[in-house]
């Protein structure tokens, strides 16, 4: 039996990458923009319905993503920061997935959600080239009927469904208040988020929030969460009281994003699936 040892892209796919790292480190570092690296292992994760984290016994949990813990570093006193480096997510595999992969996440202080697209707007520009990064809601994504009709997940493929099918550069914003995860209300309108997508060529690549402060209405959205995960018959991690206390420390007003990596190099060298890009993916 011949076993296939070799990495699942070319030479060129490790350059690109490699160059890519460099780029984003400097776009960071001419905005002032901290550089950290926080722990891939930790003792809880998310509590998202979406989202299934990966245990590893008596340890935690791979991490989905950095948040909670780049929060904990904004709450004792850190500047705007960002990290670079991999994220775990159970059973997600496929041409856009894979179980393991690199994230870019970023928290600019003193910044809101329309701050922050304006600079993810520059990001792309510099990676992608020009082009306009245009804007749409979310109840304009899916239709107002749908909004109002469809189950949760018949909302969600709706979204997924609509988002496949935008070509060119697509903010998506002004999220239904129920799916405002760790963003808070609108001021101007407490029923949608102050929450965004980006998408380029039908890829979700960015999703960002001015970040809620607030740790009562974060553990009570926490709280719900879990609620919802034991309905559906999924593991019910416990809340993250670190993350918690940060919050009540006081997280500094501040707008955060993260955005798949891979994806991102993905659409700069015309890839069709992550597998071009990634050495050794799963599978």
């Amino acid at each position: 039996m011949s076993i296939r040892w070799r990495p699942s892209c070319d030479l060129a796919a490790l350059e690109a990458r490699a160059r890519l790292l460099s780029d984003l480190r400097a776009f960071f570092a001419e905005r002032g923009v901290l550089e950290v690296q926080t722990a891939a292992l930790a003792e809880h994760t998310v509590t998202d319905l979406h989202i299934e984290s990966m245990a590893v016994g008596g340890h935690g949990y791979l991490q989905t993503s950095p948040e909670y813990q780049l929060k904990r570093l904004l709450a004792a006193g850190a500047p705007s920061l960002y990290q670079i480096g991999p994220v775990f997510r159970a059973g997600e595999t496929g041409r856009l997935h894979n179980p393991e992969f690199t994230l870019l996440e970023w928290y600019r202080l003193g910044f809101d959600d329309q701050a922050l697209m304006a600079e993810v707007e520059a990001l792309i520009e510099r990676v992608l080239g020009p082009g306009q990064c245009r804007r749409i809601t979310y109840a304009e994504l899916v239709g107002d009927e749908a909004l109002a009709s469809l189950t949760a997940d018949e909302l969600d493929l709706r979204f997924s469904e609509a988002c496949d099918a935008l070509s060119g550069r697509w903010f998506i914003t002004r999220y239904p208040a129920d799916q405002a995860a760790l963003a808070r209300l609108c001021p101007d309108d407490p029923a949608v988020a102050a929450r965004f997508e980006l998408v380029v060529d039908g890829v979700e690549l960015a999703n960002g929030y001015w970040e809620l402060t607030d740790p009562e209405e974060q553990r009570r959205r926490f709280a719900a969460d879990v609620e919802a995960r034991r309905v559906h018959g999924l593991v019910e991690p416990t809340i993250d009281e670190k993350f918690i206390g940060a919050l009540e420390a006081g997280l500094p007003d501040c707008a955060g994003v993260a955005l798949g990596f891979d994806r991102l190099l993905m659409l700069a060298v015309g890839a069709e699936r992550l597998s071009d890009v990634l050495p050794f993916p799963v599978g």
